[in-house]
């Protein structure tokens, strides 16, 4: 293929090297040729096509078919144009009419030939035929037109005669909206031979549906134990559904029929095709005799979307081995075995989930919006591998937002790769997140395959990840900015380059989505059935196994260390770095009071006469007006509110190393952040201390988090970080507002107290009330936490 602009490369390097502290990773707005020709201005576009968000791009495609009367029953097809060159598979068809149905892609931009020349060739030196097109004459095609028609074109040998040989293809002009664009093998995106073409495809990905399976292991009876005078043994019941297993707590019950009455929490796939082997074990000192075993088909399993009544069933235990032969009566164990549909499976970090919705489709609403996301380009990326001697990059781009996943093609061997690529999700939440970054494609490296036909090797390198919340967007505004790649090291805090982005988020009801701020944000059956913290980490654990497992089997695949870093796997593990931020950001929230306290301060001291004075009368009149304090305060936030309308954010917020504290992380703190657990530090005795004294400080960590989190919202009800959220309050203040003028205030606050004291009868679901869910959807500043 054709060499890669190097210059260019280094010149971006320098100027990189010489930006300054601030710019260098800060948010830059930037104006696209997007929208059919037409350049972003003040960030407000008319949509004009299905492929607005991203700068048009022209390829020239040629789509080979078939050929037919060749002299050779091997052969493939070669497509050559200037410096650039494709071929196809090698065709053993034995009838000398071989198919190939494969399509190519030129960047137009890059074409150094006027000639297109597609000749078919029995090996690398032996050529068939061949014919040729003038670029200048191929037909031009813009969707939505119907493709063009393949045509048989007579092949020509060396000496310019027609011997009988024919290929049909079609070869026209066409953009990255043609419908062959995903499958095409693409000139700036694969090496010469072709052969890495699978792998460096635009693919869209769909995650499996995941269901909770709830086991409530209630007791067993008629044990037979494995040693006849073991009277009080030690049974507990071990789990396992596919590579996943889990196990209950040893009985309390020492006896043959023991009790346990705990749930064993499970995550299980659609269709439900594998089955849940259960297993009463034996502890007997240091060694595990299993008793018995059974095994419940999860097709038979009963559904559930609310919590309800399961049926408790008595399920035969199995002996099988050499020691109590095949299918030997072991005893019977009593359970409750339900897949529980309600609930959403946690597979995200809940602070920027990507969806709340249940498992169960039937709980679904309809979609409130339409999220689109155009991946434009990249800049500036540093060099990841070696490729001949020097620096390399080869760039791909994926996207995560709900169960889909985008993943952009590769651009081979350059640090400014343009993808120009455009994805649709629908919206079902306003208050969401989608995850978009950066990878280095290390298996165009031609990494050798495995005895499984699975690629081995290194991992694909991580470039960078940002976050954008869509509740933090205005609806129907089109956002073109370039996103600083950042990635933490345990050198430190490096910037691997930028990524050019243009997002869109619209509504289809304006009603339904300010809705939406009212409603619980997880599914009821998380309130009604809640689960502990340590269930919900482990069921995380267990879906994002899942997940490796099943998009690492699609082609090309999805690699382990690209999904956790999408999910944000192992986030919670002990990092005094990120205490601090967070416990930062508490102290930012606190500083309000701080602030207030030292004005009053001022005041008493007379600093400024006319804000003392001031004062004064607002003293007199908290005191003589009491009744118009709680009016006065309202409508107060609503004038804020609206007076802050002119000073909101512009731009969507993006990952902040400053607030992350990256910049100012010693050297030691980095080298305990990445630290596995257990610590690879020498001492047996130091090994169990330290890491029970990081564990105790994760939690520390998550709950200054919290903390911090929740006063970032109270901070942001005025301040137009999320638009819709802060237009509802105020509007609420001013409605407060006019009901207080016109019903006593006395009256008010007892129909108050009343109402949050009524009696357990008079409440439907113990559920959050609409001002906590309200509460829990307003943004904070953790979505620009690294």
């Amino acid at each position: 293929m054709a060499p890669s602009n190097r210059n260019n490369n280094n010149n971006n390097n320098n100027n990189r090297r010489t930006m300054s502290e601030n710019d260098d990773f800060s948010l830059r707005e930037t104006c696209p040729n997007i929208g059919g020709g037409r350049s972003n201005s003040g960030g407000e576009m008319v949509t004009s096509s299905s492929f607005d968000l991203v700068e048009r791009m022209t390829f020239l495609y040629i789509r080979i078919l078939r050929a037919q009367a060749l002299p050779s029953n091997e052969s493939f097809i070669e497509i050559t144009i200037g410096n650039y060159k494709g071929r196809t598979k090698q065709s053993t068809n034995p009838n000398a009419s071989p198919e190939f149905h494969e399509v190519f892609a030129f960047n137009k931009d890059r074409l150094q030939g006027n000639v297109l020349e597609v000749a078919v060739k029995a090996n690398e030196e032996e050529t068939i035929g061949k014919c040729k097109f003038e670029v200048a004459e191929i037909p031009t095609r813009v969707p939505p037109d119907s493709p063009l028609a393949p045509q048989w074109y007579r092949l020509e040998d060396g000496n310019g005669n027609r011997f009988g040989g024919e290929v049909m293809l079609s070869v026209w002009m066409g953009t990255q909206a043609d419908e062959v664009f995903p499958e095409a093998w693409h000139s700036d995106s694969v090496t010469v031979n072709g052969e890495n073409a699978v792998i460096a495809r635009s693919k869209v990905y769909l995650s499996p549906r995941l269901w909770y399976l709830r086991v409530n292991v209630i007791e067993a009876q008629d044990l037979v134990p494995l040693q006849g005078n073991r009277t009080n043994p030690e049974v507990f019941v071990k789990g396992s559904l596919g590579n996943i297993a889990v196990r209950s707590n040893v009985s309390q019950t020492r006896t043959l029929s023991p009790v346990w009455n705990e749930d064993l929490m499970l995550v299980a796939v659609e269709p439900f095709e594998d089955s849940l082997i259960l297993s009463l074990v034996d502890k007997v000192g240091q060694r595990e005799e299993v008793l018995g075993k059974c095994e419940i088909n999860l097709s038979q399993v009963e559904r559930r979307v609310l919590p309800g009544p399961v049926p408790a069933l008595w399920y035969n235990l199995e002996r099988t081995g050499e020691e109590g032969g095949g299918g030997v009566f072991a005893g019977r164990i009593h359970l409750r075995v339900s897949l529980d549909g309600g609930y959403h499976v946690l597979d995200e970090t809940i602070q920027y989930s990507s969806d709340y919705r249940a498992s169960a489709k039937t709980l679904w609403t309809q979609a409130i919006g339409v999220l689109e996301l155009g991946v434009i380009s990249a800049s500036g990326l540093m060099p990841m591998k070696s490729r001949d001697g020097r620096g390399t990059t080869d760039a791909y781009c994926v996207a995560k937002y709900g169960r889909k996943w985008v993943r952009t093609r590769t651009i081979v061997d350059t640090f400014s790769p343009k993808w120009n690529e455009q994805y649709t999700w629908e919206v079902y939440d306003p208050c969401t997140v989608i995850t978009v970054a950066v990878f280095d494609n290390v298996n165009m490296m031609l990494v050798p395959e495995n005895n499984n036909g699975r690629r081995s090797g290194p991992v694909d390198s991580r470039i960078g990840k940002i976050r954008i919340r869509l509740s933090t967007l205005e609806t129907d505004r089109i956002y073109t900015h370039s996103y600083p790649l950042i990635v933490l090291k345990p050198d430190g805090v490096k910037k691997m380059g930028e990524i050019q982005l243009a997002v869109r988020f619209s509504s289809t009801s304006t009603i339904d989505m300010l809705q939406k701020y009212s409603e619980p944000l997880l599914p009821k059956m998380h309130y009604l059935m809640p689960l502990s913290l340590r269930q919900l980490e482990g069921l995380r654990y267990q879906a994002n196994l899942i997940l490796c497992m099943k998009l690492g089997r699609t082609e090309p695949p999805l690699g382990r260390d690209v999904i956790e870093y999408m999910l944000d796997f192992g986030h919670n593990s002990w990092s005094i770095r990120r205490g601090r931020a967070n416990f930062a950001r508490l102290v930012g929230f606190f500083s309000a009071f701080c602030d207030s306290w030292t004005w009053f301060d001022s005041v008493c001291k007379w600093k400024s006469p006319v804000t003392t004075i001031l004062a004064h009368f607002i003293f007199l009149f908290i005191v003589f007006l009491p009744k118009h304090c709680v009016t006065s305060l309202l409508l107060y936030c609503f004038v804020i509110g609206f007076y802050r309308y002119r000073l909101r954010p512009r731009h969507p917020p993006h990952m902040d190393i400053k607030l992350s504290q990256a910049d100012s992380a010693s050297h030691d703190d980095l080298d305990e952040e990445f630290d596995g657990v257990p610590t690879t530090k020498s001492g047996d005795l130091l090994k169990s201390r330290y890491d029970r004294l990081r564990d105790i400080a994760r939690r520390m960590m998550m709950v200054l988090g919290d903390l911090a989190t929740q006063g970032e919202r109270v901070k942001n009800l005025l301040s137009w970080r999320d638009p819709r959220a802060t237009f509802l309050f105020s509007t609420f203040c001013l409605a407060a507002c006019g009901v207080i003028f016109l019903v006593s205030m006395k009256l008010l606050m007892t129909l108050l107290a009343f109402y949050v004291m009524r009696h357990p009868r008079l409440r439907v679901f113990d559920i959050p009330s609409i001002p906590q869910n309200f509460f829990r959807r307003l943004p904070s500043r953790a979505d620009s936490m690294l």
